[in-house]
């Protein structure tokens, strides 16, 4: 017990060592670590928490990248989850973030962390709303969740994140894309990036065009989304988005929206990690693999086959 309080105490004094290891607990061996997330959730509920979306090629880990300067600028700490498609064969992130923000590296003030979605579904990890808890407890103003950029799957966000910005790209057909996934009904703040493009224009005249035309199923009290242009190249935007971020977070603690969106990512995070909980006991012996080979003997369908796997849990 004295290594668990040690090991959030130094959570709690922001030493990087005591973030990464229970970090690395968390992902790993959640049931190891559950007294000492129990304390770090107490300590927690300070920070925003921003989600980015968007499909491949939107510029997401640009626009991270840049939003994180500026607000370090701003002398906030910065907390970076960035969430990557999983390896087939270790099952660790194919994509690694610290790669491509490693002039961020060196800036005690941002710690960036990598996960792997290991299956998850609608492009969140389970551990990546752990590791938001503990770069809370760490003291990180804001922490920034940036998903796998899958399209229609990309909507778990929604519920794990304060504010949520949906990334579009000139040229990419980001417009239809966000009608088909629904991502248009999710973001808080649309962001055209790459906006020193010719093609900007229309993007943010599009995305404008659907916002009137659409109906949102998230609740905004008196928000009116905003459509706004960034350029990584020219720098053009991005300390208005960190300030449209800063309003955001504002109208939601006025309006009370905040403690409603807070309670569903509680109920996110509880239903996440029963479902976690679940994949593990199922997997344990070889009470999957008699249940697959009498469906596949064709004694038992796959469904009775689930309702028998419940069964033994």
């Amino acid at each position: 017990m004295d290594g668990a309080l040690n090991l959030v105490d130094g959570v709690r004094a922001g030493e990087t060592r005591a973030i990464a290891r229970l970090m690395s607990m968390a992902e790993g061996r959640p049931d190891a670590c559950a007294a000492e997330m129990a304390e770090i959730h107490r300590m927690a509920g300070r920070a925003h928490i921003v989600g980015l979306t968007g499909v491949p090629g939107s510029g997401k880990s640009t626009l991270v990248h840049a939003l994180a300067k500026a607000l370090r600028r701003d002398g906030r700490k910065v907390g970076i989850v960035a969430v990557d498609p999983s390896s087939p064969y270790s099952g660790g992130a194919i994509l690694g973030d610290r790669v491509r923000m490693s002039d961020l590296a060196t800036d005690d003030g941002v710690f960036i962390r990598s996960l792997a979605t290991r299956g998850a579904l609608g492009g969140l990890a389970r551990a990546a709303l752990d590791t938001v808890d503990i770069l809370d407890a760490a003291g990180f103003d804001i922490v920034m969740i940036e998903t796998v950029g899958v399209g229609q799957d990309e909507v778990d966000i929604a519920e794990a994140a304060e504010s949520v910005l949906v990334v579009s790209a000139p040229g990419l057909g980001d417009g239809i894309q966000a009608i088909k996934a629904g991502v248009l009904e999710i973001a808080d703040i649309h962001v055209v990036s790459k906006c020193d493009k010719e093609e900007a224009s229309r993007t943010v005249a599009d995305l404008k065009s659907m916002l009137t035309l659409g109906s949102t199923a998230r609740v905004r009290y008196g928000w009116d989304v905003p459509v706004m242009r960034t350029s990584a190249e020219t720098g053009q935007g991005t300390t208005e988005l960190v300030e449209m971020l800063d309003k955001h977070r504002e109208q939601l603690i006025e309006s009370g929206e905040r403690t409603l969106r807070r309670r569903r990512i509680l109920q996110t995070r509880i239903l996440k990690t029963a479902e976690d909980m679940l994949r593990r006991r199922i997997g344990e012996g070889d009470t999957l693999d008699s249940a697959v080979d009498r469906s596949l003997n064709g004694d038992i369908s796959p469904h009775q086959a689930a309702e028998e796997l419940l069964k033994t849990i």
